[in-house]
């Protein structure tokens, strides 16, 4: 819903948003003792590149896979950023915190730690709305990209070009989307980021692969 990535939000009652750590998925509990999960990665993506029908598809995505895993009471927001006019960051998304993943590990306690070196992401702990430990590198196919269109801070890029594919909209083998490692390992300007380690070949399905990705958030 930090591959997708999926985050989990609290509304001002009881109820929670998410993210959908493309993703990776993250969001804040309810209440300190409330460990149910409220951050994954997705276990599957639109099976079309990085086109996920736009943010909103991608949080009905994130949405969808929480419901199928039993956490459909919370409502999830993916944790990717936009750019252009009305464009967002995906650290604004997603509450704030502690995000907690399928098996009940802490992942991170706020936005700051979810954004610092402190961050719990691994291949052991970026696991899916399931709970199922994702390929990472050395294992084949690598599947360890997240796409999240974000800087390592969680805001979305001010450089020129696509860092989004179209906002999510795009499956060409033009543009780019910038995707971080869920396991923490590989190359890259930012090789141990979760969020932000390179931007992919491409937006198509066949491009994410080939970056070391499967179209996750």
């Amino acid at each position: 819903n930090y591959s997708p990535i999926g985050v989990l939000e609290m509304n001002k009652r009881t109820s929670l948003l998410s993210i959908g750590l493309a993703a990776l998925l993250a969001g804040p509990a309810a209440m300190a003792q409330d460990t149910g999960m409220s951050f994954f990665m997705t276990g599957s993506g639109s099976g079309d590149g990085a086109n996920l029908g736009g943010i909103a598809g991608a949080d009905a995505h994130c949405t969808a896979l929480a419901t199928a895993a039993g956490a459909g009471n919370r409502t999830w927001a993916a944790y990717l950023s936009t750019s252009g006019d009305g464009g967002e960051n995906a650290r604004d998304r997603i509450g704030s915190g502690p995000w907690y993943n399928a098996n009940g590990v802490m992942i991170a306690s706020d936005v700051d730690d979810l954004h610092s070196d402190n961050v719990q992401t691994s291949k052991e702990n970026s696991v899916s709305e399931t709970g199922a430990v994702i390929n990472g590198r050395g294992d084949t196919p690598n599947m360890h990209d997240v796409m999240t269109g974000s800087m390592m801070d969680g805001t979305a890029s001010s450089a020129d070009g696509d860092t989004t594919c179209g906002n999510w909209t795009s499956n060409s083998e033009d543009g780019s989307a910038l995707v971080g490692h869920h396991d923490r390992q590989g190359g890259g300007d930012n090789p141990t980021s979760w969020n932000s380690a390179h931007p992919s070949r491409g937006c198509g399905q066949e491009n994410l692969q080939a970056t070391g990705g499967n179209g996750y958030f």
